[in-house]
């Protein structure tokens, strides 16, 4: 097997919700600008392209059930990344039109990294669909599987089944209790009491 195929298996593989997708992508980012604007001066090419493996990161780590999620997370993840590095003047009214002017200035990085992450959303979740499209298929040719299905549509597992047979072949026994042992005896020395009463 090739290395890199390896490397990447050794690679941690976590399953996010959409909103742990999208706290990851944030927090990332800002601690990405942060290091850029202490680090590099600044710089949005070195943001720009951080921005992009986060956003891949992103796509691939978010749960199979929240997929549309990711490419939705991403360029909010850009918005809070961008204001350290945006230079805004003092004031909120200067933030602001620093924050605008960045995104404005920094698109193509944004489109880029939404891009990159629509596209693995969508790989993803056409894989999905033909895994689930497969196994029901399997399930189909199976005559085992289909065996096990009960009259209302509801398939019973095979513990199940065997529990349900060895109960129905079981013998129904009066005396299988305690309570019924007990009558059994009453009623024999009864009948026996009798019988002694009836001898001249």
């Amino acid at each position: 097997m090739p290395p890199v195929v390896l490397a990447l298996r050794r690679f941690p593989n976590p399953r996010l919700t959409g909103i742990g997708a999208g706290l990851f992508a944030c927090l990332t980012m800002f601690v990405l600008a942060c290091l850029d604007r202490l680090l590099f001066d600044s710089s949005e090419l070195v943001y720009g392209l951080l921005f992009l493996p986060v956003s891949a990161l992103t796509a691939l780590w978010v749960r199979p059930a929240d997929l549309v999620t990711a490419p939705i997370s991403v360029p909010i993840a850009f918005a809070v990344g961008v204001f350290p590095i945006s230079g805004g003047s003092d004031g909120f009214g200067g933030q602001l039109m620093g924050l605008v002017t960045a995104l404005a200035v920094h698109a193509g990085w944004l489109y880029g990294g939404t891009l990159i992450a629509g596209l693995i959303a969508s790989v993803r979740k056409v894989r999905l669909m033909r895994a689930r499209r497969q196994y029901v298929l399997a399930q189909e040719r199976n005559p085992a599987a289909r065996e096990q299905r009960g009259a209302g549509g509801q398939e019973r597992s095979p513990r199940a089944a065997a529990a349900g047979r060895l109960a129905d072949s079981a013998p129904q026994s009066p005396a299988a209790s305690p309570a019924a042992a007990a009558k059994a005896v009453r009623a024999g020395a009864g009948a026996s009491a009798d019988r002694r009463a009836q001898r001249p």
